[in-house]
């Protein structure tokens, strides 16, 4: 006996003296029962399987995942290390066992680590990072090279500094991509050192290899809204006794889907809940080292939403599904709005994300913690699969 046939039976006994229409509203009620994967009313074994819910990572430091043939590779900064997380379940980082890959302090004498970025070029894996020599002043970036097929296995070496300017100015949050057969590198970094204020900037260059910058930095975007340049907190608090305006943690994202180049990052104080996502745009055809080929979007593409108790949102990364069918953004923000030690935890959240029909990708407003959503399509053992109709969803929507 099928499945509806079971129900309507069920449906008929327990109904029978209840008006008709009520008896059908009940049985629909039923059936999504039985049906939802998600939610607060379904069943647990398909909440475990099937689902997932946010934060992925509670209190970590970075959103840094690079997905390849099957498998997602995370890494974070964990005091002066580097550890290296793999799953072919992005929802389930938690569950994987960390491999260490540098001891910065130990092996190179560097500290303070930020934000490193792990990648495959040319069948060798790398992993960029930003350090210091003890003066956060000095902070300058750093890649580690793998040649091993496996970066579980070898061992990452240091491949050298990679100078970004002749005057050595700060530079942080390497981001290293491909468009269109070249390789570029875009980061935040100071014009000048710093005075009474800092002035965090996002710059692009050319590469001529992994380690090796092959043109002149260029300045593509700087803190210029309201919204870039927040550092006081609600209270009156400051994490400095100066300014400091922010543009930061660049991240590329451009597919057949979109009708742009997209460069994603930080702005604002990260210490404070208006800590946001931003958006650049260039012609896919375009110059990328020129800085009239990028458009800034006015407002920003993510923000907190105070409904949900989601503050300071940053650190963009986009990844796909495993199937590539759905594209899901990555960030952090904060636990609280405060400004105590334990208000300022940083958790990791994913959420799909929308390209609409114009091509332009949507990121849409923070989901709640603890809310059921559907794991990406084609996750292995589990039953989602993307819906043929339509291979992205709007998050405001889950």
């Amino acid at each position: 006996m099928s499945l509806k046939t079971n129900l309507l039976s069920a449906n008929h006994r327990l109904n029978s003296s209840i008006p008709r229409h009520l008896s059908i509203m009940g049985l629909c009620c039923v059936m999504a029962l039985c049906i939802t994967a998600c939610g607060p009313s379904s069943p647990k074994k398909n909440a475990t399987k099937d689902c997932y819910t946010n934060p992925i990572l509670r209190g970590n430091s970075n959103t840094s995942i690079y997905f390849l043939e099957g498998k997602y590779y995370f890494v974070e900064n964990v005091g002066d290390q580097i550890w290296l997380l793999v799953s072919e379940d992005p929802t389930t980082f938690s569950k994987a066992e960390p491999h260490v890959v540098c001891r910065a302090q130990k092996s190179y004498g560097l500290g303070h680590i930020w934000h490193p970025q792990i990648i495959r070029i040319d069948q060798v894996w790398y992993i960029y990072f930003t350090a210091d020599d003890g003066n956060t002043d000095n902070h300058q970036l750093y890649v580690l090279e793998n040649s091993n097929a496996d970066p579980l296995q070898g061992e990452f070496v240091m491949k050298g500094r990679i100078s970004t300017d002749p005057e050595n100015n700060w530079a942080i949050h390497a981001h290293v991509f491909e468009h269109r057969g070249q390789w570029y590198m875009a980061w935040s970094g100071w014009e000048s050192r710093r005075v009474f204020k800092e002035t965090q900037c996002i710059y692009i260059a050319r590469m001529k290899n992994p380690w090796t910058l092959d043109s002149e930095r260029v300045l593509i975007s700087r803190p210029e809204y309201e919204w870039e340049c927040q550092w006081i907190n609600p209270d009156g608090s400051r994490g400095t006794s100066y300014p400091v305006l922010v543009n930061e943690t660049p991240f590329y994202f451009c597919n057949d889907q979109t009708d742009k180049v997209y460069l994603y990052y930080s702005a604002s104080a990260n210490w404070t809940p208006y800590h946001v996502i931003g958006q650049l745009s260039a012609e896919k055809e375009s110059d990328l080292l020129d800085p009239a080929s990028w458009t800034k979007k006015e407002t920003p593409a993510f923000k907190q939403n105070r409904k949900v108790q989601i503050y300071g949102p940053g650190r963009p990364w986009i990844i796909p599904s495993p199937d590539s069918t759905e594209y899901y953004l990555i960030y952090m923000a904060k636990n609280r709005e405060g400004t105590t030690p334990g208000d300022n935890i940083r958790s990791v959240f994913m959420q799909k994300i929308e390209i609409g029909p114009d091509g332009v990708p949507d990121l849409g407003i923070p989901i709640a913690r603890g809310v059921e959503l559907p794991k990406p399509s084609g996750t292995p053992n589990s039953n989602v699969t993307a819906d043929p109709q339509k291979q992205t969803a709007d998050p405001e929507k889950q």
